[in-house]
């Protein structure tokens, strides 16, 4: 565990129990959480999505071909991060899902990958409903507690409660001049997705994530069993613009598929599972390459576009590949665009 910089501008230093937003990392958590339920008999792959959400409605009715396997992956047929534009302006998610209707589909109903994070927090409504108990406190129940996960939670409430927490920090791009931007500044926090918790939720220092890490890969059979892990793991879908951003990053990212809440790719040919998430003002990745038995989780209250290139320098240690420059530290490397 390594830590740097300042909680905010003129703040504390961080620590490893300083407690960040992690976005769209959330997502792996609903996953393991579907998984169990599966697992367990309590949930499958082919239930309804409007037994768990009865207000969802699709253009033309297929909001009755919806399963919850396709909110999972991704594979609903709307576009991509359909409505969360209301959601950021304040518009109830109850009152987003029949909105819907009037959505033209680009593709029909679990035949092509689009993310979407509104309706993916209906998988969060399933898990719920699966155990009788809130999705906060099933987390609790038996993700974190279990795994020693002390300062991780799913509110805001819990996120200011710890006393430790990183502020967000932006910075405004500069006008008329291409790739620049002023300084770094501190930011408010924007509460919106803690409304869609099972979507991007979850806040978490990095000493939680290391428990996270050492699950998800393996080393927690009794809280994630072999059979939940392999459950999640296994592509869904391919996932052809996710290749394009990825490349952006590093050209040796390639075969970007969905999995449960999980990205697939190779990595110059080496099997990877990850995820990236993002909030108004952090930034935060997970990855880990299977065969290897090794991973690493990066947290950031930032999200420069350097964050997003720790990875591929990562990976180039440890599959013992030719260095490139992907931090863009040396003068005339090129700058790399992100998400």
């Amino acid at each position: 565990l390594k830590t740097w910089g300042v909680t905010e501008i003129g703040g504390a230093a961080v620590t490893h129990d300083t407690v960040f937003r992690i976005g769209s990392l959330s997502k792996g958590f609903t996953a393991a959480l579907a998984g169990l339920a599966m697992n367990e008999g309590k949930l499958s792959p082919s239930d309804p999505a409007t037994r768990f959400a009865p207000a969802l409605r699709l253009a033309r009715g297929a909001e009755a071909t919806l399963e919850l396997g396709h909110l999972l992956s991704h594979q609903t047929g709307l576009p991509p991060n359909a409505y969360d534009n209301l959601l950021e302006a304040g518009t109830p998610v109850a009152d987003i899902y029949p909105k819907y209707r009037s959505v033209k589909l680009i593709c029909p109903v679990g035949k092509c990958y689009s993310y979407q994070n509104i309706a993916f927090d209906v998988a969060g409504r399933a898990v719920s409903s699966a155990y009788g108990v809130s999705y906060a406190d099933l987390l609790e129940m038996r993700l974190f507690s279990p795994l020693g996960m002390g300062s991780a939670s799913a509110d805001e409430e819990g996120l200011a409660s710890t006393g430790n927490w990183a502020r967000p920090h932006v910075r405004d791009r500069l006008k008329g001049q291409e790739d620049a931007y002023g300084p770094w500044r501190g930011a408010e926090i924007t509460p919106i997705y803690w409304r869609v918790p099972s979507a991007g939720g979850v806040n978490a220092s990095i000493s939680d994530m290391t428990q996270w890490l050492k699950a998800v890969t393996g080393h927690q059979p009794g809280v994630l069993p072999r059979e939940t892990l392999d459950l999640i793991f296994t592509p869904r879908v391919n996932s052809p613009a996710e290749n394009i951003r990825m490349r952006s990053v590093s050209p040796r990212f390639q075969a970007a598929q969905y999995a449960f809440g999980w990205r697939r790719y190779a990595y110059d040919g080496e099997p990877l599972i990850a995820h990236s998430g993002t909030v108004e003002g952090y930034g935060a990745q997970i990855a880990f390459l299977p065969g290897r038995d090794v991973g690493i989780v990066i947290l950031s209250n930032s999200r420069s576009k350097r964050l997003w290139r720790i990875l591929p320098t990562f990976l180039d240690i440890e599959l013992g590949l030719p260095r490139e420059d992907w931090l863009a530290l040396r003068d005339g490397a090129p700058a790399a665009g992100s998400k």
